[in-house]
């Protein structure tokens, strides 16, 4: 009876929410803010940096960077002959990435627990990524509910960028060599997007939506907008989001050299290879992990003695509506997201104190997104008032998965006071001057409000600001 008056009580709610929305007009109607605020409860990381929150934190306010050479191993073309590993590994033109860093020893993902269990036999990488950080960071949260109406009232957003592409590798060669009868069961199951949301919730008992955001490389912060959006309109309490990847294979490398989008020509030193905002920058480095956040509803956690990191004050998207893989020199689509997030949280530009930017060391990219900040953040930008970086040049770029980390980056500067630097920053594009210059050093400062920015294919846009709860 108690849970059905809930129920109906929140109906009501959003039935009048509704229609005064709608009352008002189609042309001008009034700014819609839900009535139920979001903070963030519990952090989940698993990066090249390392396994864990507060190892990969660590590592990167230090300056240390997570990428290295590739190997022909790092391939996963464990099915194939030695020549050809060999001529594949040859034909690829960059051979560095960021690379989780596995073994048993503390900071490290473990794959005989996390992949090569009993209990994981039916799940990619990706998945397990998710699984291992989700774990994390519901325990950070304190957060395992027991009753029936706990978990049907928590959901699960987790998006992948693409999936196991080396499962469909090893398929495809099945298929090839007229051996079909050798096709996992697990093999669709494997690679679907959507099954790390849904591994997350079936070990937990989580009921409430499932859900799975693909827009590649804007996965994870869409995963944790849209998740947030849940709990605003009363879907549920708490949602458990982010993002995964685990693309170091063969298959995905040849992929995106074949587009030229990564760098050529720090093969010999991997560590310097991912430089956003640099002149020398010439493509991004491809990267794997995971973030996840757990989100739930202010009085909720308050109710629970929650700790809490941040509130999720700002979601905004966009499209560019341009071209598959290019923004537009104007960086517009940009502009839109960021102003979009910056509305719904009633925060002015100068209130912003951090912005993780996107850039993941692409010539025009890093440009667009530059010119994209100075034109919204105007003065507070040029005095040297607004801190920001990208984290990408310790990490190389997570796919899917990036928007979720750095989501977590920003969140983290926010509680410890700390903004990140850009690594490998040694002549910053002429696009910058003055007091306008991208973090070359880790800076203690107060930061109140942080915007993460997440750019994909096919023009997607998506910004994140959170703020301290107080």
């Amino acid at each position: 009876m108690a849970m059905a008056r809930r129920y109906s009580n929140r109906l009501v709610s959003s039935i009048i929410q509704f229609t005064r929305f709608y009352s008002s007009g189609p042309f001008d109607p009034p700014p819609f803010l839900p009535p139920r605020r979001v903070v963030v409860t519990g952090l989940g990381m698993v990066t090249p940096l390392g396994c864990g929150v507060e190892v990969t934190w660590k590592r990167l306010i230090e300056g240390e960077c997570g990428i290295r050479a590739v190997t022909i191993e790092d391939l996963k073309m464990n099915g194939f002959d030695r020549e050809t590993q060999l001529h594949t590994f040859d034909q690829l033109t960059s051979k560095v990435a960021g690379i989780v860093p596995c073994g048993a020893n503390p900071g490290e993902f473990n794959e005989e627990l996390w992949l090569n269990s009993k209990d994981h036999k039916s799940t990619a990488r990706f998945i397990s990524y998710a699984l291992c950080a989700a774990d994390e960071a519901l325990r950070d949260a304190n957060y395992m509910p027991t009753t029936q109406d706990e978990k049907e009232r928590t959901g699960v957003s987790i998006g992948a960028g693409t999936g196991s592409i080396s499962d469909i590798l090893d398929a495809s060669k099945m298929i090839c060599e007229k051996k079909l009868r050798r096709l996992s069961p697990f093999f669709i199951p494997r690679i679907l997007i959507n099954m790390a949301s849904g591994h997350v919730s079936m070990k937990y008992g989580f009921q409430g939506p499932n859900h799975a955001a693909v827009t590649a490389c804007a996965t994870g912060a869409h995963s944790i907008g849209d998740a947030a959006r849940m709990i605003q309109f009363g879907d549920v309490d708490v949602m458990v989001a982010g993002g995964t990847e685990a693309s170091i294979d063969a298959l995905s490398i040849a992929g995106f050299c074949r587009s030229r989008a990564l760098t050529t020509k720090y093969n010999a030193v991997p560590e310097e290879a991912s430089r956003p905002f640099d002149c020398a920058r010439d493509g991004f480095v491809i990267g794997e992990g995971s973030g996840i956040l757990v989100l739930e509803e202010l009085e909720h956690a308050k109710k629970r003695g929650a700790k809490v990191y941040a509130e999720v004050r700002g979601y905004g998207m966009s499209g560019d509506a341009y071209h598959i893989t290019q923004p537009h020199a104007d960086g517009r689509g940009a502009v839109l997201a960021m102003t979009r997030a910056l509305k719904q949280s009633g925060l002015n530009p100068n209130q912003v104190d951090y912005v993780n930017a996107h850039a993941t060391s692409t010539p025009l990219g890093d440009a667009v997104e530059a010119k994209a900040i100075q034109s919204l953040f105007s003065d507070h930008a040029a005095s040297g008032a607004l801190a920001f970086s990208s984290t990408k040049g310790a990490i190389g770029h997570l796919l899917g998965a990036a928007g979720a980390v750095e989501a977590l980056f920003s969140i983290l500067a926010i509680h410890h006071g700390i903004a990140p630097l850009t690594l490998n920053l040694s002549k910053p594009d002429p696009v910058f001057s003055g007091n306008f210059m991208p973090l070359s050093a880790s800076k203690k400062m107060t930061i109140k409000a942080a915007l993460s920015n997440s750019f994909g294919f096919g023009g997607t846009n998506s910004s994140l600001l959170f703020a301290s709860i107080d």
